[in-house]
């Protein structure tokens, strides 16, 4: 150690050996490569981000109108032979063929159609029509079913008897309740598709004079959700279990009173759902207070088949009947944050960015092929995409990086993940990644954002069961408030004792008048 005296400043170097050296560099480059990812990850746009996440987050300025307006001069022009003429738009690309129309016609009156220079009546010679969009808020109606009750006069003034008829009275949704199906499908929807909770709901109708507490709307969704749409989520679950590929994810979720666990203690909302070969879709969520393997091996008993999934361990402690296909996207997503964990300058020939290039090759072919029938996409992918992998693996041996850093994580992932991310290449039903689960799980994370939290076990399955209808019904075309409430007017008045009386109200089975178009 050696001080030195310069002016009124003292230095103080510190001699230390070649291997501290070493770790104190290896720590201040993790650190840095940290410090720039997390930037990114804040500041920075994602390569991945679909315009829907885009979109999301600009809903979230306050001047939104402003930053989705065209502007100024922006308007598209229509070419004329002489001029150009600007196009407002019209109406008619906005709306769907079946949208009721009101027609309001503007007639002069007989005063107003004399002549003013000869005095005589003017006739109708032809008409000028504008079309104009009118949206109308979400209103209260107050619906009275009367039902008579008929009596024989004749039998009453001669017969000892008097026979008697009433009109046969629809079941209600809730007995006892004044709660209507659409009044339940228009709260669950604002709700569960909006993301609007309940307390914003009562403020909304508090607004028009509706005085619909949330603890009144909250009441007729959990008890709808047991009685009428839980037994169409169970059949959803068993014709799950009955296809061949599925998709998983997790996700977390707290809930404040749960027995035996802290009201900060985290939950898991999991994702089913099937894939793009299987019939007609079904995502299905499942609350469950863990994330231990456990779970999914029950909710999938009776499956046997391939299952998409990150890089979740779970998931390979599943019975040997269930094959576990690797998702691509997660490890691409890693080489991207090694890259991104690097100074732009410095990323041109590094290894991240040789990671990346392989993993794009795989998804570039996969567009090419997203048309093919599965038997010929297996075929294209053993001849453009094998040897693809072959010279991955072999490039990471060549590769060498610090384990805790980004890249040193990735390489683990990939080597780690490397029979599972091959698994693909069995059957061209499966997919390079995971992203349909991801995109499902998305719509809960959204909402979560809003409701942050359940307050007992039985309301956040109560949710699962009415996310899963939901997006099952999105996934069919279906319009949500409609689909819920067909089922909703259907389920009260159908024998329960037939067996599969649930079966008919499946999103599949839902009329025309429900699709969104």
């Amino acid at each position: 150690m050696r001080e030195q005296q310069q002016g009124t400043r003292t230095t103080e170097t510190i001699t230390i050996s070649r291997a501290e050296y070493e770790e104190l560099k290896s720590q201040n480059e993790w650190l840095m490569e940290q410090l720039r990812l997390m930037k990114k990850k804040q500041f920075g746009a994602s390569s991945e981000q679909t315009r829907e996440q885009l979109d999301g987050q600009m809903s979230l300025l306050f001047n939104e109108a402003e930053a989705y307006a065209a502007p100024p001069g922006a308007e598209k022009a229509t070419q004329v032979a002489a001029h150009t003429r600007k196009k407002s738009g019209s109406v008619k690309d906005v709306v769907p063929d079946n949208i009721p129309v009101e027609v309001v016609e503007h007639h002069l009156s007989e005063e107003e159609r004399v002549c003013p220079q000869c005095g005589e009546l003017m006739r109708e010679i032809g008409t000028e029509v504008r079309e104009t969009l009118k949206l109308i808020p979400a209103k209260a109606i107050l619906r009275r079913d009367v039902y008579y009750t008929y009596a024989c006069e004749n039998c009453e003034k001669n017969d000892i008897s008097t026979p008697i008829k009433k009109a046969p009275k629809e079941p209600s949704v809730i007995p006892g309740s004044f709660a209507s199906p659409e009044a339940i499908a228009h709260i669950m929807t604002q709700k569960f598709v909006m993301a609007s909770p309940l307390y914003r709901q009562e403020q909304e109708w508090a607004r028009q004079g509706v005085k619909l507490s949330r603890q009144t709307m909250s009441n007729w969704v959990l008890r709808a959700a047991q009685d009428h749409l839980l037994p169409v989520y169970e059949e959803l679950h068993r014709q799950l279990v009955k296809c061949e590929v599925l998709h998983a994810d997790e996700t977390t979720l707290q809930v404040l009173h749960e027995p035996g666990k802290k009201a900060q203690a985290k939950s898991y909302m999991w994702l089913y759902r099937t894939g793009r070969e299987d019939g007609p879709p079904i995502v299905l969520y499942e609350y469950q207070p863990s994330r231990k393997a456990e779970h999914a091996a029950k909710f999938l008993e009776g499956f046997s088949g391939y299952l998409h999934a990150d890089g979740y361990q779970g998931y390979h402690k599943l019975p040997g009947n269930i094959r576990v296909v690797g998702c691509w996207a997660h490890a691409r997503r890693k080489f991207d944050e090694a890259l991104n964990a690097l100074l732009p300058d410095k990323r041109e020939g590094t290894a991240a960015l040789a990671g990346l290039e392989y993993c794009n090759k795989l998804f570039a072919w996969e567009e090419r092929f997203k048309n093919l029938s599965p038997e010929e996409r297996t075929k294209q992918r053993l001849k453009e995409e094998k040897p693809i992998l072959d010279a991955l693996l072999a490039w990471t041996d060549s590769v060498s990086a610090a384990p805790k850093s980004v890249l040193g994580k990735a390489l683990h992932y990939l080597k780690e993940q490397w029979p599972y991310l091959l698994r693909y290449l069995e059957d061209g039903r499966l997919e390079l990644s995971n992203n349909r689960a991801e995109r499902s799980i998305k719509t809960f994370v959204i909402g979560r954002k809003n409701f942050l939290f359940a307050n007992t076990p039985l309301g956040a399955q109560d949710s699962a069961v009415i996310y899963s209808l939901i997006e099952t019904a999105k996934e069919t075309g279906l319009d949500p408030f409609r689909y819920l409430t067909w089922v909703l007017k259907n389920a009260p008045g159908l024998d329960r004792n037939v067996e599969d009386w649930a079966e008919s109200l499946l999103p599949a089975n839902a009329p025309l008048d429900c699709r969104t178009s």
